[in-house]
């Protein structure tokens, strides 16, 4: 597909049904959903125990053939837990496993495939019993880039970025760039240079919410109901 062939108000109604499809079967799963959060296709993501919570104006992007995965599955009675701030961007694929507790702060972007887990799951030798496990604490503003993979005990500083495929087993200091496998600290963030967090983007939110709505106008200008069932049941080449 070249373009989006839906005419603006299919897909306002679009928008609408996944607004309800959080509001009646995604919120009462969350022991806290913050308020102006915008989920894509949310019917692909899944959640399983508790607590879970979701800080405001968080983005969730799902796929069918890469959902979100949010589970708690206490090592001891009482433990357990995802806990994630506001302004988060998580996008097809991420999957959280929490057996002691996965902490999140503000303004953190996971990539594509992202995967975290504070716990081993499985012993190395006694494959009945659940192995080690250990907190995670991701700080505010770190970015995780595609198919990266954050184990057990792990700590990430504000504003550090983690490459696509890396492997952290180890902590990563504040403001540096780590990748590999394992991980390692291969560069630091210029502490001269102002860093633009996902905050400051939601500084205004019914601007930023007017200013997609007019945009999404001007990109579907000219479609019509006619055209998108006409692109449905036989798209061509130019489509």
């Amino acid at each position: 597909m070249r373009k989006d062939h839906r005419p603006y108000s299919v897909k306002k109604l679009h928008r609408r049904v996944q607004q309800f499809y959080v509001r009646h079967f995604l919120r009462p799963q969350f022991e806290r959903l913050g308020s102006g959060g915008h989920f894509m296709r949310p019917w692909y993501m899944e959640l399983f125990g508790a607590p879970i919570e979701l800080g405001r104006f968080a983005t969730v992007i799902a796929a069918p053939d890469a959902r979100v995965r949010f589970c708690v599955w206490p090592a001891l009675q009482g433990s357990g837990a995802i806990r994630i701030g506001d302004y988060s961007l998580i996008c097809p694929g991420v999957r959280i496993s929490s057996a002691v507790g996965v902490t999140i702060g503000h303004s953190v972007m996971m990539a594509n495939g992202v995967y975290l887990t504070d716990a081993d799951w499985h012993d190395l030798y006694d494959r009945t019993a659940p192995g080690k496990s250990a907190p995670i604490e991701i700080e505010d503003n770190v970015w995780l880039g595609d198919g990266a993979i954050v184990c057990k005990g792990v700590k990430i500083g504000a504003n550090s970025v983690v490459g696509a495929g890396a492997v952290v087993v180890e902590d990563i200091p504040p403001n540096a760039v780590a990748a590999g496998n394992p991980a390692r600290v291969v560069k630091r963030l210029d502490p001269a240079r102002p860093i633009t967090p996902r905050r400051d983007w939601f500084a205004d939110p019914a601007r930023l919410k007017r200013d997609f709505e007019n945009w999404d106008r001007a990109l579907l200008e000219g479609n019509s109901l006619v055209g998108w069932l006409r692109y449905l049941l036989r798209p061509t080449r130019n489509d």
